[in-house]
């Protein structure tokens, strides 16, 4: 209902522009909320825009627009504010309008066509598949899950895609310390390297192969050590011996590939596809669901990736150097030229990634969105600079950057390391303060805006928890509901009229700005904006329900009263169902 009012009001100002200044009638005319509720239910500053053009006083030409704006059947009054803000008063009626609405499009209240069905991807979590999802990651699946719920409410057609790196040296590493533990396992012990991955579900897997497959990978320790650079004092920490890891990392795994010859593919696959798997039940449970998993090796296998450099050095955006391919990154804005393939020929994974996004414009995405955790911020430039040398529009790509959440358990940080295994999951999350808590904590702040999720609050039955809060709400309204007695009411006949009280028209009010939330926190791509106005229409209601009485003996009051608290549940699921929260019948 507050989109047709503020098309109304802005009908009514056209009207009075054509009268006071027809050669001004065509100018833009923006109904907005004012920041106080002291200065009405909406406000124009039409007179300040015009009044240099038409050298008059803002004030005085407010003035004469409102002594010509026609009569309105939603208006109560309107008066001026400030320097020459024209602020509308609605009568109740026209506020109560929006009870009615909920009550009759039920799920579909606040939905939106502002995307005109528009195709749009959003890729998220992304992950490496090699371990398990840490309370990190948790942060970019709520905000990817719910920025997409909140995309196609608003009218977007939503692609949901995860890019699976199943390509690449951390895969490799992943192969390496799985076999590394299954040699340790067949008592044929390597030191385990600092720099693998250390986590019990590595062992784990190493368990899986040596029970389906016995000794088939079994190789001689000194044969997998023979010719590899040795490992630094495990004490020194200086850039040099951190090279050394690294080397001896790498030759490992040149080992591994050379001793176990046709059996590496395997024991590679196995272990992607099991930390694979278990990524897709994590995020599933933790209704996180996606359309598209998209494979990096694909990129490799179809030859885009080298099509793709051979484009960029056509058009004369790459060169050689000390046997490398070097894409001019710095023509594009970027602080450096970056490698695109190696002088031993392979591809970097900057290639790969320049490559997959010039997938996503051949398949035809007409806005294509990057959640990208905030350490990649740098990394925007220089893919928004290979899509301008491919010739691609680059600004398609919109890049929403999430800052890691920071989990604090009894007041203590905890460490979120994958290949130390020192980590706190995202299943052990959920498991300790539920998945709609978790869903909810993780948008309660705008996305790059640092979070330290606070496991005591979240686990709270209190007014202070939001989710619980909210939650809370909709069940009191259920009990309501069920207390009223008769079951055949249907709350959208209610006589609304009756709804006179300042609180009863203050909450329709609250009610019929949820279109306008969604709209706008779909256009910044915020879905945090959502929680913050459930919060608010929450602390109405229960303000509301503390200062009267629900069931009162009248019998037509009792049905709008309770009209107006069903209108109110259904915007609170309406709005959890896009953050992925449930409401509760009781608590």
């Amino acid at each position: 209902m507050s989109q047709e009012i503020k098309l109304h009001l802005a009908e009514l100002l056209r009207a009075a522009l054509n009268s006071v200044a027809p050669a001004e009638s065509a100018a833009a005319i923006v109904i907005e909320r004012p920041k106080q509720a002291s200065h009405g239910d909406f406000a124009c500053n039409i007179a300040m825009q015009l009044a240099r053009a038409m050298k008059r006083n803002p004030r005085e030409l407010a003035q004469l627009l409102i002594a010509e704006l026609p009569a309105s059947p939603f208006v109560a009054k309107v008066d001026i504010a400030g320097a020459g803000f024209i602020n509308f008063h609605l009568l109740p009626a026209a506020k109560l309008a929006a009870v009615r609405s909920a009550l009759t499009q039920g799920a579909a209240f606040g939905r939106s066509q502002a995307g005109g069905k528009r195709s749009v991807q959003v890729e998220f979590v992304s992950a490496n598949p090699t371990g398990p999802l840490h309370v990190g990651h948790g942060r970019g699946a709520a905000y990817g899950a719910s920025l997409s719920a909140l995309l196609a409410f608003a009218g977007w057609d939503v692609t949901r895609e995860y890019y699976v790196n199943d390509a690449g040296r951390q895969m490799d590493i992943l192969g390496l310390s799985t076999w590394l533990r299954y040699l340790d396992l067949q008592h044929e012990s390597v030191p385990f390297p600092p720099n693998g991955y250390q986590g019990d579900y590595v062992r784990d897997m190493a368990q899986q192969m040596r029970s389906a497959h016995g000794a088939r990978f079994l190789r001689p320790a000194a044969q997998v050590l023979a010719g590899v650079p040795a490992l630094p004092d495990a004490a020194r920490s200086d850039d040099e011996a951190k090279q050394q890891r690294e080397l001896h990392l790498d030759g490992l795994i040149e080992r591994a590939k050379t001793l176990l010859g046709e059996d590496w593919p395997y024991v590679h696959a196995h272990a992607l596809n099991e930390q694979l798997a278990d990524c897709r039940d994590d995020l599933e449970e933790f209704g996180v669901h996606f359309d598209v998993w998209f494979s990096e090796k694909s990129l490799f296998d179809t030859g885009l990736v080298a099509r793709c450099v051979e484009r960029l050095e056509s058009a004369g955006h790459v060169y050689l150097q000390n046997g490398a391919r070097w894409f001019r990154s710095t023509a594009f804005g970027d602080e450096k030229d970056r490698v695109v393939q190696r002088e031993n020929g392979l591809y970097t994974y900057f290639a790969s990634d320049i490559a997959y996004h010039l997938n996503k414009y051949e398949r035809g995405f007409e806005r294509i969105i990057n959640i990208w955790g905030a350490d990649h911020h740098g990394y925007v430039p220089r893919v928004k600079g290979a899509l301008a040398a491919l010739g691609l529009d680059r600004d398609r790509l919109d890049v929403a950057l999430v800052q890691f959440a920071v989990l604090y358990r009894n007041g203590q940080k905890a460490s979120m390391s994958t290949r130390s295994g020192e980590f706190v999951t995202l299943r052990e999350l959920r498991g300790e303060v539920g998945a709609d808590a978790c869903r909810f904590f993780y948008v309660l702040r705008k996305s790059d805006q640092h979070l330290d999720f606070d496991l005591d609050l979240a686990k709270s039955q209190s007014n202070d928890n939001p989710v619980y809060y909210i939650q809370y709400a909709h069940a009191r309204i259920a009990s309501l509901l069920a207390q009223s007695g008769d079951a055949s009411d249907e709350p959208a006949d209610a006589d609304l009229a009756l709804l006179v009280n300042p609180r009863e028209v203050a909450l329709a009010a609250r009610i019929g700005e949820f279109p306008e939330v969604i709209d706008a926190a779909a256009a910044d791509l915020a879905p945090h904006a959502i929680a913050f106005y459930l919060r608010d229409l929450a602390a109405e209601f229960h303000s509301y329900y503390n200062a009267e009485r629900m069931l009162v003996d009248d019998a037509a009051l009792r049905a709008a009263r309770l009209a107006l608290a069903a209108a109110v549940a259904q915007v609170i699921r309406n709005g959890m169902s896009l953050l992925g929260v449930s409401c509760p019948e009781s608590m």
